[in-house]
Protein backbone atom coordinates (compact mmCIF):
# COMPACT_ATOMS: atom_id res chain seq x y z
CA UNK A 1 0.00 0.00 0.00
CA UNK A 2 1.48 3.37 -1.03
CA UNK A 3 1.93 6.04 1.60
CA UNK A 4 1.46 9.78 1.30
CA UNK A 5 4.65 11.54 2.34
CA UNK A 6 5.05 15.19 3.28
CA UNK A 7 8.59 16.53 2.78
CA UNK A 8 9.27 20.16 3.78
CA UNK A 9 12.35 21.50 1.99
CA UNK A 10 12.03 25.02 3.40
CA UNK A 11 9.84 27.50 5.25
CA UNK A 12 9.74 25.79 8.65
CA UNK A 13 11.53 27.48 11.51
CA UNK A 14 12.44 30.43 9.29
CA UNK A 15 11.02 33.34 7.29
CA UNK A 16 11.17 32.45 3.64
CA UNK A 17 12.34 29.81 1.15
CA UNK A 18 8.97 28.11 1.34
CA UNK A 19 9.05 24.81 -0.49
CA UNK A 20 6.94 21.73 0.30
CA UNK A 21 6.86 18.34 -1.41
CA UNK A 22 4.01 15.82 -1.41
CA UNK A 23 4.75 12.32 -2.67
CA UNK A 24 2.43 9.39 -3.32
CA UNK A 25 3.83 6.32 -5.05
CA UNK A 26 5.95 7.58 -7.93
CA UNK A 27 4.15 10.93 -8.14
CA UNK A 28 5.52 14.16 -6.67
CA UNK A 29 4.05 17.65 -6.53
CA UNK A 30 5.89 20.72 -5.22
CA UNK A 31 4.17 23.65 -3.47
CA UNK A 32 6.06 26.95 -3.85
CA UNK A 33 9.76 27.47 -4.54
CA UNK A 34 10.77 30.52 -2.54
CA UNK A 35 13.90 32.27 -1.36
CA UNK A 36 14.95 33.87 1.91
CA UNK A 37 16.87 37.09 2.45
CA UNK A 38 20.08 36.77 4.48
CA UNK A 39 20.42 37.50 8.19
CA UNK A 40 23.06 39.76 9.71
CA UNK A 41 25.26 36.72 10.36
CA UNK A 42 25.53 36.00 6.61
CA UNK A 43 27.91 38.74 5.39
CA UNK A 44 28.22 38.96 1.61
CA UNK A 45 25.32 36.57 0.99
CA UNK A 46 22.65 37.84 -1.39
CA UNK A 47 19.98 35.15 -0.99
CA UNK A 48 19.31 31.81 0.67
CA UNK A 49 17.47 29.10 -1.28
CA UNK A 50 16.23 25.59 -0.52
CA UNK A 51 18.45 22.57 -1.04
CA UNK A 52 17.07 21.13 -4.29
CA UNK A 53 19.02 17.87 -4.16
CA UNK A 54 15.89 15.79 -3.54
CA UNK A 55 14.01 17.42 -6.43
CA UNK A 56 16.95 17.04 -8.80
CA UNK A 57 17.32 13.37 -7.85
CA UNK A 58 13.57 12.74 -8.38
CA UNK A 59 12.93 15.19 -11.22
CA UNK A 60 11.41 12.50 -13.44
CA UNK A 61 8.66 12.02 -10.85
CA UNK A 62 7.67 15.69 -10.48
CA UNK A 63 4.18 16.08 -11.95
CA UNK A 64 3.95 19.80 -11.33
CA UNK A 65 5.03 22.81 -9.27
CA UNK A 66 2.10 24.71 -7.71
CA UNK A 67 2.54 28.37 -6.74
CA UNK A 68 0.21 29.86 -4.13
CA UNK A 69 1.07 33.53 -4.86
CA UNK A 70 3.69 35.83 -6.33
CA UNK A 71 5.82 36.87 -3.36
CA UNK A 72 9.56 36.25 -3.53
CA UNK A 73 9.52 33.86 -0.56
CA UNK A 74 7.27 31.63 -2.70
CA UNK A 75 8.58 32.12 -6.26
CA UNK A 76 12.05 33.67 -5.92
CA UNK A 77 14.07 30.44 -6.07
CA UNK A 78 12.41 29.13 -9.24
CA UNK A 79 15.25 30.33 -11.50
CA UNK A 80 17.78 28.43 -9.38
CA UNK A 81 15.74 25.23 -9.57
CA UNK A 82 14.97 25.58 -13.27
CA UNK A 83 18.65 26.12 -14.02
CA UNK A 84 19.02 22.45 -13.05
CA UNK A 85 15.76 20.78 -14.11
CA UNK A 86 12.79 21.36 -16.41
CA UNK A 87 9.32 21.45 -14.86
CA UNK A 88 5.67 22.27 -15.37
CA UNK A 89 4.50 25.21 -13.24
CA UNK A 90 0.92 26.09 -12.30
CA UNK A 91 0.24 29.60 -10.99
CA UNK A 92 -2.56 32.18 -10.89
CA UNK A 93 -2.45 34.95 -13.53
CA UNK A 94 -0.47 37.55 -11.55
CA UNK A 95 1.99 35.03 -10.13
CA UNK A 96 2.35 33.53 -13.60
CA UNK A 97 3.18 36.95 -15.05
CA UNK A 98 5.77 37.64 -12.37
CA UNK A 99 7.34 34.20 -12.86
CA UNK A 100 7.45 34.62 -16.63
CA UNK A 101 9.28 37.92 -16.28
CA UNK A 102 11.74 36.40 -13.83
CA UNK A 103 12.48 33.38 -16.05
CA UNK A 104 12.78 35.55 -19.16
CA UNK A 105 15.40 37.70 -17.44
CA UNK A 106 17.38 34.55 -16.60
CA UNK A 107 16.79 32.98 -20.04
CA UNK A 108 15.10 29.98 -18.47
CA UNK A 109 11.67 30.08 -20.12
CA UNK A 110 12.58 27.03 -22.20
CA UNK A 111 12.99 25.02 -18.99
CA UNK A 112 9.46 25.77 -17.78
CA UNK A 113 6.02 24.89 -19.07
CA UNK A 114 3.93 27.62 -17.47
CA UNK A 115 0.18 27.09 -16.98
CA UNK A 116 -2.37 29.46 -15.50
CA UNK A 117 -4.58 28.01 -12.76
CA UNK A 118 -7.80 29.59 -11.48
CA UNK A 119 -9.76 29.11 -8.25
CA UNK A 120 -12.29 26.30 -8.58
CA UNK A 121 -10.64 24.67 -11.60
CA UNK A 122 -9.12 21.27 -10.83
CA UNK A 123 -5.78 20.03 -12.13
CA UNK A 124 -4.92 16.32 -12.39
CA UNK A 125 -1.28 15.60 -11.56
CA UNK A 126 -0.65 11.87 -11.36
CA UNK A 127 -2.19 10.55 -8.15
CA UNK A 128 -3.07 14.11 -7.09
CA UNK A 129 -6.01 16.30 -8.02
CA UNK A 130 -5.49 19.93 -7.04
CA UNK A 131 -8.20 22.59 -6.78
CA UNK A 132 -7.13 26.16 -5.86
CA UNK A 133 -9.39 28.34 -3.69
CA UNK A 134 -9.18 32.11 -3.27
CA UNK A 135 -7.69 33.58 -0.08
CA UNK A 136 -6.93 37.12 1.07
CA UNK A 137 -3.31 38.18 1.29
CA UNK A 138 -1.24 41.28 0.56
CA UNK A 139 -0.95 40.45 -3.14
CA UNK A 140 -3.86 39.70 -5.51
CA UNK A 141 -4.46 36.23 -6.93
CA UNK A 142 -3.42 34.41 -3.75
CA UNK A 143 -4.78 30.90 -3.36
CA UNK A 144 -4.83 27.98 -1.03
CA UNK A 145 -4.78 24.44 -2.41
CA UNK A 146 -7.21 21.57 -1.92
CA UNK A 147 -5.19 18.47 -2.80
CA UNK A 148 -7.07 15.20 -3.20
CA UNK A 149 -4.98 12.08 -2.75
CA UNK A 150 -5.80 8.35 -2.61
CA UNK A 151 -5.53 8.61 1.19
CA UNK A 152 -7.64 11.73 1.66
CA UNK A 153 -7.87 15.46 1.26
CA UNK A 154 -4.91 17.73 2.06
CA UNK A 155 -5.48 21.48 2.44
CA UNK A 156 -2.58 23.93 2.14
CA UNK A 157 -3.65 27.49 2.99
CA UNK A 158 -0.75 29.34 1.42
CA UNK A 159 -0.31 32.77 3.02
CA UNK A 160 -3.73 34.01 4.06
CA UNK A 161 -5.92 36.12 6.29
CA UNK A 162 -9.69 36.48 6.54
CA UNK A 163 -10.53 39.96 5.27
CA UNK A 164 -14.25 40.78 5.04
CA UNK A 165 -13.60 44.18 3.41
CA UNK A 166 -10.65 43.72 1.04
CA UNK A 167 -9.85 46.61 -1.26
CA UNK A 168 -10.45 44.53 -4.41
CA UNK A 169 -13.79 43.25 -3.02
CA UNK A 170 -12.76 39.58 -3.24
CA UNK A 171 -13.12 37.89 0.13
CA UNK A 172 -11.65 34.55 1.09
CA UNK A 173 -13.79 31.72 -0.30
CA UNK A 174 -15.27 30.42 2.96
CA UNK A 175 -17.94 28.61 0.94
CA UNK A 176 -15.30 26.49 -0.78
CA UNK A 177 -13.68 25.79 2.58
CA UNK A 178 -17.03 24.68 4.04
CA UNK A 179 -17.44 22.21 1.19
CA UNK A 180 -13.96 20.86 1.87
CA UNK A 181 -14.93 20.41 5.50
CA UNK A 182 -17.97 18.35 4.46
CA UNK A 183 -15.70 16.24 2.29
CA UNK A 184 -13.43 15.50 5.26
CA UNK A 185 -9.88 16.81 5.61
CA UNK A 186 -7.01 14.44 6.29
CA UNK A 187 -4.32 17.08 6.75
CA UNK A 188 -4.28 20.86 7.13
CA UNK A 189 -1.07 22.84 6.53
CA UNK A 190 -1.70 26.40 7.69
CA UNK A 191 0.19 29.73 7.69
CA UNK A 192 1.70 30.46 11.13
CA UNK A 193 3.27 33.89 10.58
CA UNK A 194 0.90 35.73 12.93
CA UNK A 195 0.25 32.88 15.36
CA UNK A 196 1.65 35.05 18.16
CA UNK A 197 -0.83 37.88 17.45
CA UNK A 198 -4.09 37.86 19.39
CA UNK A 199 -7.43 38.69 17.82
CA UNK A 200 -7.90 39.36 14.11
CA UNK A 201 -5.63 40.91 11.51
CA UNK A 202 -6.90 44.30 10.37
CA UNK A 203 -8.42 44.73 6.92
CA UNK A 204 -6.36 46.32 4.16
CA UNK A 205 -9.19 48.85 3.81
CA UNK A 206 -8.19 50.28 7.22
CA UNK A 207 -5.28 51.96 5.45
CA UNK A 208 -7.57 54.19 3.40
CA UNK A 209 -8.28 56.49 6.37
CA UNK A 210 -4.62 56.56 7.49
CA UNK A 211 -3.28 57.37 4.04
CA UNK A 212 -5.91 60.03 3.40
CA UNK A 213 -4.90 61.72 6.63
CA UNK A 214 -1.25 61.85 5.50
CA UNK A 215 -2.10 63.15 2.02
CA UNK A 216 -4.56 65.75 3.32
CA UNK A 217 -2.04 67.23 5.77
CA UNK A 218 1.11 67.22 3.61
CA UNK A 219 2.11 70.12 1.35
CA UNK A 220 5.48 68.81 0.15
CA UNK A 221 6.42 65.73 -1.83
CA UNK A 222 5.25 62.39 -0.47
CA UNK A 223 7.49 59.32 -0.83
CA UNK A 224 5.83 56.03 0.07
CA UNK A 225 8.20 53.12 0.67
CA UNK A 226 6.77 49.61 0.49
CA UNK A 227 7.49 46.17 -0.93
CA UNK A 228 7.49 45.98 -4.72
CA UNK A 229 5.25 42.92 -4.46
CA UNK A 230 2.53 44.60 -2.34
CA UNK A 231 0.40 45.17 -5.44
CA UNK A 232 -2.79 45.97 -3.51
CA UNK A 233 -0.91 48.58 -1.44
CA UNK A 234 0.61 50.16 -4.54
CA UNK A 235 -2.81 50.45 -6.17
CA UNK A 236 -4.25 52.02 -3.01
CA UNK A 237 -1.50 54.64 -2.86
CA UNK A 238 -2.06 55.48 -6.54
CA UNK A 239 -5.80 55.86 -5.92
CA UNK A 240 -5.38 58.20 -2.93
CA UNK A 241 -2.57 60.22 -4.51
CA UNK A 242 -4.78 60.99 -7.52
CA UNK A 243 -7.66 61.78 -5.19
CA UNK A 244 -5.50 64.55 -3.68
CA UNK A 245 -4.28 65.91 -6.99
CA UNK A 246 -0.89 64.25 -7.13
CA UNK A 247 0.84 62.44 -9.96
CA UNK A 248 2.67 59.21 -9.17
CA UNK A 249 6.24 58.24 -10.07
CA UNK A 250 7.90 54.86 -9.47
CA UNK A 251 11.43 54.64 -8.04
CA UNK A 252 13.26 51.32 -7.95
CA UNK A 253 13.86 48.64 -10.56
CA UNK A 254 11.97 45.83 -8.82
CA UNK A 255 8.91 48.05 -8.32
CA UNK A 256 9.07 49.22 -11.94
CA UNK A 257 9.03 45.57 -13.04
CA UNK A 258 6.19 44.43 -10.76
CA UNK A 259 4.09 47.51 -11.59
CA UNK A 260 4.66 46.99 -15.31
CA UNK A 261 3.58 43.34 -15.16
CA UNK A 262 0.61 44.10 -12.87
CA UNK A 263 -0.51 46.95 -15.12
CA UNK A 264 -0.46 44.71 -18.19
CA UNK A 265 -2.56 42.12 -16.34
CA UNK A 266 -5.01 44.71 -15.01
CA UNK A 267 -4.10 44.51 -11.33
CA UNK A 268 -2.75 48.06 -11.24
CA UNK A 269 -4.48 50.95 -13.01
CA UNK A 270 -3.24 54.52 -13.31
CA UNK A 271 -6.07 56.98 -13.92
CA UNK A 272 -5.59 59.07 -17.06
CA UNK A 273 -2.50 61.29 -17.00
CA UNK A 274 -1.67 60.32 -13.40
CA UNK A 275 1.67 58.58 -13.94
CA UNK A 276 4.81 60.65 -13.95
CA UNK A 277 8.29 59.55 -15.11
CA UNK A 278 10.74 59.68 -12.22
CA UNK A 279 12.90 62.00 -14.34
CA UNK A 280 10.10 64.60 -14.46
CA UNK A 281 9.27 64.96 -10.75
CA UNK A 282 11.21 68.19 -10.32
CA UNK A 283 9.14 69.92 -13.01
CA UNK A 284 6.00 69.87 -10.84
CA UNK A 285 5.16 71.71 -7.61
CA UNK A 286 5.98 69.60 -4.55
CA UNK A 287 2.32 69.28 -3.55
CA UNK A 288 1.55 67.52 -6.85
CA UNK A 289 4.13 64.74 -6.51
CA UNK A 290 3.91 61.25 -4.98
CA UNK A 291 6.72 58.73 -5.34
CA UNK A 292 6.39 55.00 -4.72
CA UNK A 293 9.83 53.68 -3.78
CA UNK A 294 11.59 50.44 -2.95
CA UNK A 295 13.82 50.26 0.12
CA UNK A 296 11.39 49.86 3.01
CA UNK A 297 13.69 47.23 4.56
CA UNK A 298 16.78 49.42 4.64
CA UNK A 299 18.37 47.91 1.52
CA UNK A 300 21.35 50.20 0.78
CA UNK A 301 21.04 50.02 -3.01
CA UNK A 302 17.26 50.36 -3.20
CA UNK A 303 15.72 53.69 -4.19
CA UNK A 304 15.00 54.92 -0.65
CA UNK A 305 18.41 53.83 0.60
CA UNK A 306 20.09 55.89 -2.12
CA UNK A 307 17.82 58.86 -1.32
CA UNK A 308 18.82 58.62 2.34
CA UNK A 309 22.51 58.80 1.35
CA UNK A 310 21.92 61.62 -1.13
CA UNK A 311 22.87 59.39 -4.07
CA UNK A 312 19.55 59.20 -5.91
CA UNK A 313 19.98 60.88 -9.28
CA UNK A 314 16.46 62.20 -9.77
CA UNK A 315 15.60 63.38 -6.27
CA UNK A 316 17.36 65.09 -3.40
CA UNK A 317 15.57 64.80 -0.05
CA UNK A 318 14.96 68.23 1.43
CA UNK A 319 12.89 70.02 4.04
CA UNK A 320 9.19 69.65 3.35
CA UNK A 321 9.41 66.08 2.01
CA UNK A 322 7.42 63.38 3.82
CA UNK A 323 8.56 59.76 3.73
CA UNK A 324 5.96 57.14 4.61
CA UNK A 325 6.99 53.59 5.55
CA UNK A 326 4.04 51.40 4.55
CA UNK A 327 5.53 48.06 5.51
CA UNK A 328 6.54 46.00 8.51
CA UNK A 329 10.18 45.43 9.33
CA UNK A 330 11.34 41.92 8.52
CA UNK A 331 13.15 40.60 11.63
CA UNK A 332 16.86 41.36 11.30
CA UNK A 333 16.38 44.47 9.16
CA UNK A 334 15.64 46.90 11.99
CA UNK A 335 19.14 48.36 12.24
CA UNK A 336 19.36 49.14 8.52
CA UNK A 337 15.82 50.59 8.50
CA UNK A 338 16.45 52.94 11.42
CA UNK A 339 19.78 53.99 9.94
CA UNK A 340 17.93 55.19 6.83
CA UNK A 341 15.20 56.85 8.93
CA UNK A 342 17.87 58.78 10.86
CA UNK A 343 19.50 59.90 7.62
CA UNK A 344 16.17 61.02 6.16
CA UNK A 345 15.43 63.09 9.26
CA UNK A 346 18.88 64.70 9.06
CA UNK A 347 18.19 65.67 5.45
CA UNK A 348 15.05 67.52 6.55
CA UNK A 349 12.29 65.04 5.76
CA UNK A 350 9.40 64.16 8.04
CA UNK A 351 9.35 60.37 8.35
CA UNK A 352 6.20 58.45 9.29
CA UNK A 353 6.93 54.91 10.41
CA UNK A 354 6.12 52.17 12.90
CA UNK A 355 2.95 50.38 13.94
CA UNK A 356 1.58 53.46 15.70
CA UNK A 357 1.38 55.27 12.34
CA UNK A 358 -1.27 52.80 11.14
CA UNK A 359 0.15 52.68 7.63
CA UNK A 360 0.65 48.95 7.31
CA UNK A 361 -1.50 45.91 7.94
CA UNK A 362 -0.35 42.33 7.81
CA UNK A 363 -1.34 39.87 5.12
CA UNK A 364 -1.35 36.96 7.57
CA UNK A 365 -4.07 35.58 9.83
CA UNK A 366 -3.97 36.23 13.57
CA UNK A 367 -5.01 33.77 16.27
CA UNK A 368 -8.78 34.06 15.99
CA UNK A 369 -8.66 33.55 12.22
CA UNK A 370 -6.35 30.55 12.63
CA UNK A 371 -8.75 29.03 15.14
CA UNK A 372 -11.70 29.74 12.86
CA UNK A 373 -10.01 27.85 10.03
CA UNK A 374 -9.19 24.90 12.25
CA UNK A 375 -12.79 24.81 13.49
CA UNK A 376 -14.16 25.10 9.98
CA UNK A 377 -12.04 22.34 8.44
CA UNK A 378 -11.60 20.05 11.50
CA UNK A 379 -8.71 18.12 9.93
CA UNK A 380 -7.61 14.76 11.28
CA UNK A 381 -4.02 15.99 11.36
CA UNK A 382 -2.49 19.45 11.49
CA UNK A 383 0.96 20.76 10.48
CA UNK A 384 1.77 24.44 11.17
CA UNK A 385 3.76 25.96 8.29
CA UNK A 386 5.42 29.22 7.24
CA UNK A 387 7.13 30.83 10.20
CA UNK A 388 9.86 30.88 12.79
CA UNK A 389 9.90 27.99 15.24
CA UNK A 390 8.17 29.99 17.99
CA UNK A 391 5.30 30.70 15.59
CA UNK A 392 4.92 27.07 14.59
CA UNK A 393 4.80 26.02 18.25
CA UNK A 394 2.38 28.81 19.14
CA UNK A 395 0.10 27.68 16.31
CA UNK A 396 0.32 24.11 17.60
CA UNK A 397 -0.67 25.35 21.07
CA UNK A 398 -3.79 26.96 19.58
CA UNK A 399 -4.71 23.57 18.16
CA UNK A 400 -4.11 21.85 21.52
CA UNK A 401 -6.38 24.42 23.21
CA UNK A 402 -9.09 23.45 20.72
CA UNK A 403 -8.92 19.78 21.66
CA UNK A 404 -6.26 18.39 19.35
CA UNK A 405 -3.75 15.95 20.83
CA UNK A 406 -0.01 15.60 20.33
CA UNK A 407 -0.67 12.59 18.10
CA UNK A 408 -2.67 14.82 15.74
CA UNK A 409 -0.41 17.89 15.56
CA UNK A 410 3.07 17.69 14.05
CA UNK A 411 5.61 20.51 14.29
CA UNK A 412 8.23 19.65 11.68
CA UNK A 413 11.70 20.84 10.81
CA UNK A 414 12.89 21.22 7.24
CA UNK A 415 13.80 17.78 5.94
CA UNK A 416 11.73 15.92 8.55
CA UNK A 417 9.17 13.80 6.73
CA UNK A 418 5.65 12.87 7.78
CA UNK A 419 4.04 9.74 6.39
CA UNK A 420 0.32 8.95 6.12
CA UNK A 421 -1.24 5.53 5.66
CA UNK A 422 -4.56 3.88 6.45
CA UNK A 423 -3.14 3.30 9.94
CA UNK A 424 -2.61 7.04 10.56
CA UNK A 425 0.27 9.51 10.55
CA UNK A 426 3.82 9.12 11.84
CA UNK A 427 7.20 10.75 11.52
CA UNK A 428 9.33 9.29 8.75
CA UNK A 429 13.02 9.55 7.97
CA UNK A 430 14.82 12.88 7.95
CA UNK A 431 16.36 14.07 4.71
CA UNK A 432 19.71 15.83 5.18
CA UNK A 433 19.44 19.37 3.81
CA UNK A 434 22.24 21.88 3.35
CA UNK A 435 21.83 25.62 3.59
CA UNK A 436 22.39 26.94 0.07
CA UNK A 437 23.72 30.49 -0.16
CA UNK A 438 23.66 32.63 -3.27
CA UNK A 439 26.67 34.96 -3.34
CA UNK A 440 26.82 36.93 -6.57
CA UNK A 441 27.03 34.36 -9.33
CA UNK A 442 28.03 31.61 -6.89
CA UNK A 443 25.29 29.20 -5.81
CA UNK A 444 26.12 26.78 -3.03
CA UNK A 445 29.86 27.50 -3.14
CA UNK A 446 29.76 29.58 0.03
CA UNK A 447 29.37 27.43 3.12
CA UNK A 448 29.40 27.81 6.88
CA UNK A 449 33.22 27.86 7.01
CA UNK A 450 33.40 30.81 4.62
CA UNK A 451 30.70 32.67 6.56
CA UNK A 452 32.53 31.99 9.82
CA UNK A 453 35.72 33.42 8.31
CA UNK A 454 33.84 36.49 7.04
CA UNK A 455 32.32 37.11 10.46
CA UNK A 456 35.72 36.69 12.09
CA UNK A 457 37.26 39.15 9.65
CA UNK A 458 34.47 41.65 10.33
CA UNK A 459 34.68 41.30 14.12
CA UNK A 460 38.37 40.63 14.89
CA UNK A 461 40.35 41.20 11.69
CA UNK A 462 43.14 38.96 10.46
CA UNK A 463 46.85 38.29 10.85
CA UNK A 464 49.00 36.89 8.05
CA UNK A 465 52.21 35.19 9.14
CA UNK A 466 54.84 34.87 6.39
CA UNK A 467 57.41 32.27 7.41
CA UNK A 468 60.46 31.45 5.23
CA UNK A 469 62.46 28.35 6.21
CA UNK A 470 65.81 27.07 4.95
CA UNK A 471 65.24 23.34 4.42
CA UNK A 472 68.98 22.57 4.55
CA UNK A 473 69.35 23.63 8.17
CA UNK A 474 65.71 23.54 9.27
CA UNK A 475 65.82 27.10 10.55
CA UNK A 476 64.19 30.42 9.74
CA UNK A 477 65.79 32.21 6.80
CA UNK A 478 64.61 35.61 8.06
CA UNK A 479 62.47 36.90 10.89
CA UNK A 480 58.77 36.04 10.23
CA UNK A 481 56.75 38.89 8.72
CA UNK A 482 53.40 39.60 10.38
CA UNK A 483 50.71 41.60 8.58
CA UNK A 484 47.54 42.48 10.46
CA UNK A 485 44.37 44.30 9.44
CA UNK A 486 41.43 45.09 11.71
CA UNK A 487 43.06 43.40 14.70
CA UNK A 488 45.42 45.74 16.57
CA UNK A 489 46.95 49.07 15.66
CA UNK A 490 50.39 47.94 14.58
CA UNK A 491 52.47 50.90 15.89
CA UNK A 492 51.08 50.15 19.35
CA UNK A 493 51.37 46.39 19.11
CA UNK A 494 55.13 45.84 19.00
CA UNK A 495 55.31 43.73 22.12
CA UNK A 496 52.44 41.46 21.07
CA UNK A 497 53.75 40.94 17.57
CA UNK A 498 57.24 40.24 18.93
CA UNK A 499 55.76 37.49 21.09
CA UNK A 500 54.14 36.10 17.96
CA UNK A 501 57.49 36.13 16.13
CA UNK A 502 59.14 34.31 19.04
CA UNK A 503 56.31 31.75 19.09
CA UNK A 504 56.84 30.99 15.41
CA UNK A 505 60.61 30.71 15.92
CA UNK A 506 60.14 28.22 18.76
CA UNK A 507 57.77 26.08 16.66
CA UNK A 508 60.23 25.93 13.75
CA UNK A 509 63.16 25.25 16.09
CA UNK A 510 61.23 22.46 17.76
CA UNK A 511 60.30 20.73 14.53
CA UNK A 512 63.40 18.47 14.81
CA UNK A 513 64.22 19.03 11.17
CA UNK A 514 60.91 17.56 10.00
CA UNK A 515 59.75 20.31 7.64
CA UNK A 516 56.17 19.57 6.67
CA UNK A 517 54.51 22.81 5.53
CA UNK A 518 50.96 21.71 6.40
CA UNK A 519 51.95 20.50 9.86
CA UNK A 520 53.89 23.71 10.58
CA UNK A 521 50.97 25.86 9.34
CA UNK A 522 48.55 24.02 11.64
CA UNK A 523 50.83 24.40 14.67
CA UNK A 524 51.55 28.08 13.98
CA UNK A 525 47.89 28.86 13.42
CA UNK A 526 46.81 27.18 16.66
CA UNK A 527 49.60 28.71 18.75
CA UNK A 528 49.05 32.24 17.45
CA UNK A 529 45.29 31.99 17.96
CA UNK A 530 45.87 31.02 21.61
CA UNK A 531 48.44 33.78 22.08
CA UNK A 532 46.25 36.50 20.60
CA UNK A 533 43.22 35.43 22.61
CA UNK A 534 45.17 35.24 25.88
CA UNK A 535 46.65 38.69 25.28
CA UNK A 536 43.66 40.54 23.76
CA UNK A 537 40.55 38.37 24.28
CA UNK A 538 39.99 38.60 20.51
CA UNK A 539 40.14 35.91 17.86
CA UNK A 540 41.54 37.24 14.59
CA UNK A 541 41.69 34.96 11.57
CA UNK A 542 45.27 33.66 11.43
CA UNK A 543 46.62 32.80 7.98
CA UNK A 544 50.09 31.15 7.99
CA UNK A 545 52.05 31.28 4.73
CA UNK A 546 54.95 28.79 4.85
CA UNK A 547 57.80 28.97 2.33
CA UNK A 548 60.38 26.17 2.46
CA UNK A 549 63.34 26.46 0.12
Amino acid sequence: MNKLTLIPLGGLGEFGKNCTVLKYGDDIIVIDVGLMFPDDDMPGVDLVIPDFSYLIEHQANIRGILITHGHEDHIGALPYLLAQISATIYATPLASGLIEGKLRDDRLLSNAELHTMLPGQSIKLGAFEVTPFHVNHSIPDSVGLAIRTPLGLVVHTGDFKIDHTPIDGKTIDLGALSKLSNEGVLLLMSDSTNAESAGYTASESKLITSLRQVFSQTQGRIIVATFASLISRIQLVIQIAVEYGRKVAIAGRSMEESVSISEKLGYIRFPHDSRLPITAINALPANQVCILATGSQGEPNAALGRMAKGHFRNLTISEGDTVVYSSKAIPGNETAIYRNIDSLFRLGADVIYGEQAGLHVSGHAAQEELKLLLNLLRPLYFVPTHGASRMLYRHAQLAYAMGYTENEVFVLDNGQTLKFSTAGAAFGETIALNTVYVDGSLVGDVGSTVLHDRLTLAQDGFVIAKVAIDKRIGRLMTEPELISQGFVWQPASGQLLQKAVETIGNIVAGSSGVLDADMLATRIKGSLERLFYNETKRRPLVIPMIFIS
